[in-house]
């Protein structure tokens, strides 16, 4: 009855699983088809790419550690190919620098091998929820302009390059102007899971950004709250 249940709250939205270790790939392509999803899987990166790219699939669980097409190069084609297709890293990879670097090619979440099947299923009904939270085109603040279409971004009418990462911290800012941000906050919306405390991904993230924007007054836009977080400073008058 639960499996019906869920099918029914998500039709038949396509899930595409790459991944070599056969029997994890099988353990979830089970728990996903259990909700309704229906799932295809790939277990090298030639192939999965392939059908990532030419399949019509809602969201790609990808494995970085891959036989043939290394993972990150795999996620990189498709960033480059569908930038709106959500990719949610899957990896034994414990290193910060190792996640950011899956982060910066673009991938939307990032889960650490052994996870649970619980809350990888989470993590995927949030990230296919998301299309419905991008309604408008475009955010407008502290004068930068973004365009979530085309994923250009301006500066005082200057053109800001940003990676995939400091695009989507940047959006979370856009959308909360002039509100103190805690480091939990910013950390769970953008990233979509929780680092380990004494983590500096985030300051790392903000240190690009601010390099990137540029000061108009010797502060910038951007505000560390001390002890707390951050703050997106709205210019007035």
């Amino acid at each position: 009855m639960n499996c019906q249940a869920a099918g029914n709250t998500v039709g038949a939205m396509r899930i595409l699983v790459i991944e070599d270790e056969r029997t994890l790939a099988g353990f979830v392509e089970r728990s996903l088809s259990a909700d309704g999803y229906a799932v295809a899987v790939r277990h090298d990166g030639n192939s999965g790419e392939a059908a990532a790219l030419t399949g019509d699939y809602a969201l790609v669980l990808l494995d970085l550690n891959l036989p043939g097409r290394d993972g990150l190069e795999v996620l990189g084609e498709i960033r480059r190919r569908l930038p709106e297709l959500p990719v949610i890293a899957m990896t034994a990879r414990t290193a910060v620098e190792q996640r950011v670097e899956g982060l910066d090619r673009g991938a939307n979440d990032y889960v650490t091998k052994p996870f649970s099947l619980e809350e990888l299923q989470a993590r995927v009904r949030a990230h296919l929820r998301a299309p419905g939270q991008r309604q408008s085109s475009g955010l407008e603040a502290a004068g930068i302009r973004m365009d979530l279409r085309t994923r250009r971004v301006e500066r005082d009418g200057r053109e800001v390059e940003l990676t995939a990462r400091e695009f989507e911290l940047l959006a979370y800012l856009l959308r909360h102007p002039d509100q103190v941000l805690s480091r939990e906050q910013i950390l769970n919306a953008v990233w979509g899971f929780d680092f380990d405390p004494g983590t500096k991904v985030l300051e790392v993230y903000i240190g690009y950004l601010r390099r990137k924007l540029g000061a108009d007054d010797g502060l910038g836009p951007i505000q560390t709250v001390r002890n707390v977080g951050y703050r997106l400073r709205v210019r007035r008058g």
